[in-house]
């Protein structure tokens, strides 16, 4: 699921700053007495490359091992090939993911579609907003077939693997992943009601995914294999950057076996055969220096969350950060690495746009000791086609628990407008009264953080993906 920036803190001095700098730099020398490497600087910032390259394949591999070392379905895990239904929201006790949604429900799985396709068939959907976007192994959204793209009558879909060539049934339409790799994400809008969850799970129970050999036939998912080396209980991200350089590398080089590079990415990919990383063949670790291979995942991890910062393509508005450019990447390995850490699984921008917010219009870190209100003029709550929504979060990017159990504020509260016409959000501990209870975002305490969910937002004016709307600012309020 979507993970933004939680718990590190951004070390953007030393190493980030020399990470982030030009290799054609005079001050080379300098670099190499910073960082104790001595010779071989150049193979050094190749590996950093390399790690930057491949650290969305890792990660993606990583988080499929966890979520399917399960024998049968079970929460947020299921074995491979076999549908997760998340089948209610979570409450504020909930700790298994940060930042977790009030909007929808994740119809999620992993498959291996290297050996043979498999068909994902989507019942009638009765109207109802919802998406179902593909991820291959390097985390771009192959394909999103959902309301907006493919409308909600009932389709069906083979997923097939890279070099795949055979005939499919009638009805069935080809969808090509480039890895053998697939992570079908899905989410259905639910309002939240008993009545709806009812709604919503009889939609869920209708998906189905089988492999080819099985479509049209009865078929039962086998159960999975735990592998109890598998560490459930770190974070994903956490077991990533704790690799050391070759053990990533090699895992890296195993993966790309399955999950082959971009036909783009060959100048960057022929470069890494110099460090030993060559598509379809083993790690070869005696093509690296010892001596700064531990230094590479530190610095090359530095270089990815210091683009939080200096990427052009990071918007900082207001006290809102987000970006568009997420989903497709292309040759942007920097970002492609960056949106892994921050946010795993994010929406093609036309699907899906989470803007995120720590401080006031004045550049404060939010506090619940103190009164917000965000404004949205006449006409200028968010321009969306699905639905948007404000989440409240603590620092730690979880739900706060409160009287009126309100862990996101949208349209659905039947918000009150002012005379003229605008819209004020009451962001705060304190109801700021029954009158205004409907257009109040409860906030804990201490310090939190706000999320706007932004789905199948405008394309045209006004838009956020072109600049045509502003998200409004969160100000302090007046005593």
């Amino acid at each position: 699921m979507p993970e933004p920036i939680t718990r590190r803190n951004l070390a953007l001095g030393g190493v980030s700053l020399l990470a982030g700098s030009s290799l054609a730099s005079p001050s080379r020398a300098e670099f190499d007495k910073f960082l104790g490497i001595g010779e071989g600087m150049e193979d050094f910032w190749l590996a950093t490359d390399a790690y930057i390259y491949g650290y969305p394949l890792v990660t993606m591999e990583m988080t499929r091992k966890i979520v399917t070392n399960v024998a049968a379905p079970v929460g947020t895990r299921a074995p491979m090939g076999t549908i997760i239904r998340l089948r209610e929201y979570p409450n504020a006790s909930f700790r298994d993911v940060t930042a977790p949604n009030a909007d929808t429900l994740y119809t999620t799985a992993f498959f291996d579609v290297g050996k043979e396709p498999w068909v994902l068939s989507i019942p009638d959907m009765n109207g109802r907003y919802f998406l179902m976007p593909m991820l291959d192994g390097w985390t771009n959204v192959f394909q999103v077939p959902g309301k907006r793209t493919t409308g909600t009558g009932a389709q069906t879909y083979a997923i097939t693997g890279p070099g795949w060539k055979g005939t499919l049934p009638s009805g069935v339409k080809e969808y090509k992943s480039q890895t053998s790799i697939v992570w079908l994400l899905g989410r259905i809008y639910c309002t939240g009601t008993p009545e709806d969850y009812a709604e919503v799970h009889k939609l869920q129970d209708a998906f189905k995914l089988v492999p080819l050999s099985s479509y049209g036939k009865p078929y039962t998912p086998p159960p999975g294999t735990v592998d109890p080396s598998v560490d459930m209980k770190m974070a994903v991200r956490e077991q990533v950057n704790r690799m050391d350089a070759v053990s990533y590398f090699t895992l890296l080089s195993k993966l790309m076996k399955d999950n082959p590079p971009a036909a783009a990415d060959a100048l960057q990919i022929a470069k890494f055969a110099r460090i030993g990383i060559v598509p379809g063949q083993d790690f070869d670790a005696s093509k690296l220096k010892a001596d700064f291979l531990k230094r590479v995942p530190e610095v090359a991890f530095d270089r990815i969350m210091i683009q939080f910062k200096t990427n052009k393509e990071v918007r900082d508005e207001k006290g809102w950060g987000f970006t568009t450019k997420t989903g497709i990447y292309g040759t942007d390995y920097l970002m492609r690495a960056l949106v892994t850490a921050i946010g795993l699984g994010a929406n093609r921008p036309q699907d899906a746009i989470y803007p995120t917010s720590l401080k006031d219009s004045e550049g404060r870190k939010y506090s619940g000791a103190n009164k917000y209100v965000m404004r949205f003029p006449k006409g200028q709550l968010p321009p969306v086609n699905g639905f948007w929504s404000l989440t409240m979060y603590d620092a730690d990017y979880f739900f706060v628990d409160n009287p009126i159990n309100r862990y996101s504020i949208s349209a659905r509260q039947n918000l009150k407008s002012n005379p003229d016409g605008s819209t004020d959000l009451y962001i705060q501990n304190e109801s700021p009264g029954k009158d205004r209870e409907s257009n109040w975002l409860p906030a804990p305490k201490g310090d939190f953080i706000l999320m706007l969910r932004m789905y199948w937002p405008n394309e045209k004016s006004p838009s956020i993906i072109n600049g045509t709307w502003k998200i409004p600012p969160v100000s302090k309020a007046m005593a």
